[in-house]
């Protein structure tokens, strides 16, 4: 969130992150030398290597690849692919192997910045490049596939803002896959804590399987990519039986031993924060002003029903030490005072609102990296929660308030200080105010759904240590989080579980950021580490409320379809959804301010749409 309208560019682009992982890939170029010599029964695996048969077997992500009869290496034809704003122009495809078993992948390209690789192994991604190719030069590197692995997926890539590049005669050598197998019934179908509507699953992951079913009572309710998901829709206290089955090319699987869960009582349960059944949640600038104007607590419309204060802002970066109070006058000098600011928080509380302390923001970067920053965190985040009588806590940390240390490549256990100090501080004030302690989350893709990429620093140390740097506290906190609206704005392009980019300001994106949310992915592409689905009444969708309150605004008739597809199934576009969420929450837009500026728009397409 920022204090301006809108930013001159996004605090973090993605083509930064890439241009970072250049220190990485040249130690990747050190894999030419090792690649083993193929045996007398090895062969050819790609398809279509030689582009003759144009792109037959090849995906180009933003429609960013043709074929060309001029350069070529080998024959009449090669890959033409362009980079285009934030899309790197990737182009892939996806090979049967056998599990550990040793490959060589190579081909020939030219041009600045082209890059040669192959995800998926089960063992090391690996991946080599070259900085200039003025003629055809050959790229070669190798890797060992898993014990379980049956596929890879090998890519040429550019480089964001450079021209097209070309590439032919790619070969991937070593022994084929076979025919691929039904893959053999998931082990270890388990449930988390269930709330009154739904229920987490997870499950150990089948050999081969390249998705799962879930059903309940016998009938599917649901596919996805990952080993877990949430059963949504539920009636409370209520026994359900649940079971997995595996699929991929060749079938499905024989269904797993069931487990059977009795859902809870009341309304919801799991951090809900008595919210309505779909939210509408938005940002009030109450200690500083801008373009949109000051808006008191008083005169915030009744569609809002959680409103975070922003901001708490910390004396220093690394003090932990958050201050807030309402704007001057001289900057705002229609700002109540703060007896009538309480008043109207108090009546807020008592139709129905949630009012929330909003910690960080564009300019309020909060390093908790050390265990004194925690307590003062703590301790000062608890004095402006009882000085205002708020219901809880937002975190919006931007910028460079969280990242992760080299080496800490898990986000089911970090151990960077300003990860492990920020999780146990909010630990301290859930403990301290008991249940109905509201927390809300609002990080940027790049903390999140980046996450799906690339992790930290990489296993080569190149990559920027702030990507995915949010998971790990996510993760941590999910049983204790009310709300995460990530974001869908001040991005870049972002890779969807399709493998596909997606770009703000259209419905698309908003569908492809959310299903991550809600079917959970593999950390930088590691199956071993899954990122478990969030429960829909978890999420919400955070954009901004109009055109002039950050990059990426979203039509009311975009907004429409994604929570269309989203919640209903319909208006999907090309995009495939791993479920239907009908107990999605709802949205977040910054700002409440920037919305009564716009006439109301935002809310009025909510109120709308939820029939409120």
């Amino acid at each position: 969130m920022e204090r301006t309208g809108s930013r001159t560019g996004p605090p973090v682009r993605l083509s930064r992150l890439t241009a970072v992982l250049s220190a990485g890939l040249l130690a990747a170029g050190a894999l030419v030398a090792t690649a083993p010599a193929a045996g007398a029964a090895d062969a050819d695996l790609a398809r279509n290597g030689g582009f003759e048969a144009g792109l037959d077997g090849w995906s180009c992500t933003g429609g960013s690849g043709t074929t060309v009869g001029t350069p070529v290496h080998g024959g009449t034809s090669a890959l033409k692919a362009t980079p285009a704003g934030s899309d790197n122009a990737r182009c892939s495809q996806t090979v049967t192997v056998k599990p550990d078993s040793a490959y060589t992948l190579g081909a020939w390209v030219q041009g600045s910045y082209v890059y040669l690789g192959a995800s998926g192994t089960g063992t090391t991604d690996v991946s080599t490049w070259t900085q200039s190719a003025g003629a055809y030069r050959q790229l070669t590197t190798s890797f060992r596939t898993g014990p379980t692995t049956t596929s890879v997926t090998v890519y040429t890539h550019g480089w964001y803002g450079t021209p097209a590049y070309y590439a032919d005669d790619l070969t991937l050598t070593g022994p084929g896959g076979g025919p691929v197998a039904v893959p053999a019934a998931p082990t270890g179908l388990r449930a988390g804590t269930a709330t009154a509507s739904a229920v987490p699953l997870s499950w150990t992951a089948s050999a081969g399987a390249t998705g799962y079913r879930v059903y309940r009572g016998g009938t599917k309710v649901l596919d996805t990519t990952g080993t877990s998901a949430t059963v949504t829709g539920l009636a409370a206290s209520s026994a359900y039986s649940f079971q997995v089955s595996a699929v991929n090319s060749a079938g499905e699987s024989a269904k797993s031993a069931a487990v059977s869960v009795t859902t809870a009582t009341g309304g919801g349960g799991g951090g809900n924060g008595g919210l309505p059944a779909h939210a509408l949640v938005g940002y009030l600038h109450s200690s500083f002003a801008n373009g949109s104007g000051y808006t008191r607590m008083a005169d915030v419309p009744d569609s809002w029903d959680v409103i975070n204060l922003a901001f708490g802002e910390p004396t220093s970066v690394t003090s932990g030490d958050i201050r807030f109070s309402l704007c001057p006058v001289a900057e705002c000098p229609n700002v109540e005072s703060e007896a009538e600011f309480k008043a109207a928080i108090k009546a807020k509380q008592a139709a129905g609102k949630k009012v929330l302390i909003s910690i960080g923001g564009q300019n309020g970067q909060v390093q908790l990296a050390s265990t004194a920053a925690r307590d003062a965190f703590v301790s000062s985040v608890s004095k402006i929660i009882d000085t205002y009588g708020l219901d809880g806590l937002d975190i919006d940390f931007e910028g460079h308030s969280l990242s992760l240390a080299t080496g800490d490549t898990d986000f089911r256990s970090p151990t960077t200080p300003v990860i492990v100090n920020l999780i146990s501080a909010v630990k301290s004030l859930k403990a301290k105010y008991g249940a109905g302690f509201v927390l809300t989350m609002a990080p940027e893709t790049f903390f999140v759904q980046l996450g799906y990429q690339y992790y930290g620093s990489g296993p080569w140390g190149g990559q920027d240590p702030r990507a995915g740097a949010y998971l790990p506290v996510i993760h941590a906190l999910r049983d204790d989080l009310t709300l995460l609206h990530v974001q869908d704005y001040n991005s870049g392009s972002i890779m969807g579980l399709d493998n596909q980019y997606h770009s703000m300001g259209g419905a698309d994106f908003h569908i492809a950021m959310t299903d991550m949310l809600l079917t959970g992915f593999p950390v930088a592409g590691d199956q071993s580490k899954v990122f478990p689905a969030l429960r829909p009444e978890q999420v919400a969708i955070g954009l901004p409320a109009s055109t002039q309150a950050g990059n990426g605004h979203t039509s009311p008739a975009e907004v429409t379809k994604a929570l269309d597809c989203l919640t209903k199934g319909t208006s999907c576009g090309t995009y495939r959804t791993h479920g239907t969420w009908s107990g999605l929450r709802g949205l977040m837009a910054w700002s409440i301010n920037w919305d009564r500026f716009n006439n109301g728009e935002f809310a009025k397409n909510f109120d709308s749409y939820f029939g409120s």
